[in-house]
């Protein structure tokens, strides 16, 4: 069993493209359609197997996460219970992408969790298997296993690869941390948008359910929407907080960047129809 550092496994942040929201279940979760696309701009994790079953996380975080709550964690813990390894892991996250942005910075750390250590455990389950395992612990984790951009119905869970333009996004990070929960069970959020086929919802403009309601809340949110729309189509990805607007040209987006108030965050990425995690992956 290996003892050496395998290093720089990416997870990539995900923005949606559009986000409708279809109904409500009677379990409580959201119908939705989404678009996801990843982008490069990612957390970065290494790994060390270790003999013994402990697993043990080093991050930049601090004590912003109880251990018994963090994905990567629960992600290791329940790919060890699934396949009846033996051994552990000792893991190092460098956190980049914001906290409660709406880029699924948390289920991407997952995903790449999962990936990597049944790579660098030979635990050998598939794709579908190891997104079955991700599911569990959060809707979006699939879409980071399979790591192609998709179409997503259900939960979104129910994936189907999709090949959008990839653009430049300049992604700005207000000051806020939404909650998704609390968004999710707004009595204010819209949750009657038709379902439409994937082909007319890939020819039409794209808007985001959330939006609204998201920058009625957060002035943050809104200023920042206000700001980048001078420059670009710019709307919200997942529940917030996060904006992005898409501009043809890297020089474009490096040009509004520049123009950013000061009492803005932002930064620049490429759109990308598949993850950088899969690269990795076949390179481990």
């Amino acid at each position: 069993m290996s003892a050496t550092l395998s290093r720089h496994w990416p997870a990539p942040a995900k923005l949606n493209l559009f986000l409708h929201v279809n109904g409500r279940r009677s379990d409580g979760y959201h119908e939705l359609q989404t678009l996801f696309q990843f982008i490069d701009y990612s957390d970065m994790l290494d790994f060390k197997v270790t003999a013994n079953p402990e697993l043990i996380l080093h991050s930049n975080l601090g004590n912003l996460v109880a251990d018994s709550d963090n994905l990567i964690l629960r992600a290791a813990k329940s790919l060890q219970q699934q396949t009846g390894f033996g051994g552990g892991a000792e893991i190092w996250l460098d956190k980049r992408l914001p906290m409660g942005g709406g880029l699924g910075g948390g289920s991407s750390d997952a995903a790449t969790t999962l990936v990597a250590l049944n790579a660098l455990w030979n635990t050998q389950l598939s794709p579908e298997e190891l997104a079955a395992i991700g599911l569990k612990l959060g809707a979006d984790i699939p879409v980071f296993i399979h790591g192609f951009a998709a179409f997503a119905e259900g939960v979104g869970e129910r994936l189907q690869a999709v090949s959008p333009d990839e653009p430049w996004y300049l992604v700005v990070v207000p000051d806020a941390h939404v909650s998704t929960a609390a968004i999710f069970q707004d009595p204010l959020l819209p949750r009657n948008t038709p379902k439409l086929a994937i082909d007319s919802l890939m020819n039409q403009p794209w808007g985001n359910d959330c939006q609204n309601l998201v920058a009625s809340q957060y002035p943050q949110v809104a200023k920042a929407l206000g700001w980048l729309l001078e420059y670009a189509p710019s709307r919200m990805t997942g529940t917030g907080a996060c904006v992005f607007g898409e501009f043809p040209q890297q020089q474009q987006a490096l040009a509004a960047l520049a123009k950013l108030p000061s009492d803005m965050q932002g930064f620049i990425a490429k759109g990308m129809n598949i993850s950088p995690l899969i690269t990795r992956r076949n390179h481990p």
